[in-house]
């Protein structure tokens, strides 16, 4: 965890940025804990494990299982980053590049599921990759003095949704996506889940077509708020993460940083603020 002052964010004054890193978690992202913890839960058979990803529940599955002994198969979509790609091999799993979104990924590991007998593990849609996800908020606010809003990125909603679960009721939660990886924002607009295209720079990891059901329902039970940003806001604030901390993340991680410095969102002075940065499995080449 890290506490930044708010004007090296090139914020207005007032109480610092509290920022969990849980782009140093194992597997490179927060979603370790919802992979490890569905694997405690159920019983996996000698088959092993298959799971669809952009690439970091993917990661986290394939890690998850190379510690407990499984085989993992893993579907990604061909936007996936090579830097993705490389940590799922390199945790021994066999990985499977098929469709130009992870909604097309998920239709091939289903069908690979259901004739070879592997343990599916659902990205985000399933209540213990959901309560998995959601220790992560949980800890961020036990490890600070309490806040008051969380910022948090957003694909198919299972690090939001955990959040909404473990602290939205007394915390405020902000969802982060990018303008053309919005499926939170589109729901909130259409009262329910819909289908939206995806595309830009956050797709890799924010690519889920459609929020999942049960993040929905703990999202819009907690009343928690959408914020939008542009591809160029995104890589202006990872660039910013990297100069001021020198903080690597994922330019979909990014997103919530954006929020800040593009002034989507704006908290007040003596708001405490928290935000997760999630992930970091990207390249670093393109950090000046």
């Amino acid at each position: 965890m890290a506490s930044v002052a708010r004007e090296d964010l090139g914020l207005a004054p007032g109480r610092p940025i509290e920022f969990k890193l849980e782009s140093l978690q194992y597997s490179g992202t927060f979603k370790a804990r919802g992979a490890s913890h569905f694997m405690v839960r159920n019983e996996i058979g000698p088959a092993g494990v298959v799971a669809a990803s952009g690439g970091n529940h993917g990661a986290a599955v394939a890690w998850a299982a190379k510690v407990r002994g499984h085989d993992a198969n893993i579907f990604v979509p061909t936007i996936s980053s090579p830097a993705k790609v490389a940590r799922l091999r390199s945790y021994g799993a066999t990985v499977h590049q098929i469709g130009a979104v992870y909604s097309e990924s998920l239709v091939a590991s289903q069908a690979f599921q259901a004739d070879s007998g592997a343990t599916s593990i659902h990205a985000y849609d399933h209540p213990d990759v959901i309560a998995g996800a959601g220790t992560a908020s949980l800890e961020f606010v036990q490890q600070t003095d309490g806040l008051d809003t969380m910022l948090l990125a957003c694909g198919g909603g299972g690090l939001s949704g955990g959040a909404a679960v473990a602290v939205g009721g007394d915390v405020k939660i902000v969802v982060c996506e990018g303008q053309t990886t919005n499926a939170f924002s589109a729901a909130l607009e259409a009262g329910e889940p819909v289908d939206v295209e995806v595309s830009g720079v956050t797709a890799d990891a924010l690519g889920a077509t459609r929020i999942g059901g049960l993040a929905w329902a703990a999202l819009k039970a907690a009343g928690a708020v959408s914020a939008l940003v542009g591809d160029a806001e995104v890589m202006a604030a990872r660039q910013l993460l990297w100069d001021a901390l020198r903080v690597v993340v994922e330019p979909a991680v990014a997103t919530t940083v954006a929020a800040l410095t593009a002034g989507v969102y704006v908290p007040a002075p003596d708001e405490r603020v928290g935000v997760v940065l999630c992930g970091a499995n990207t390249r670093t080449d393109d950090l000046s």
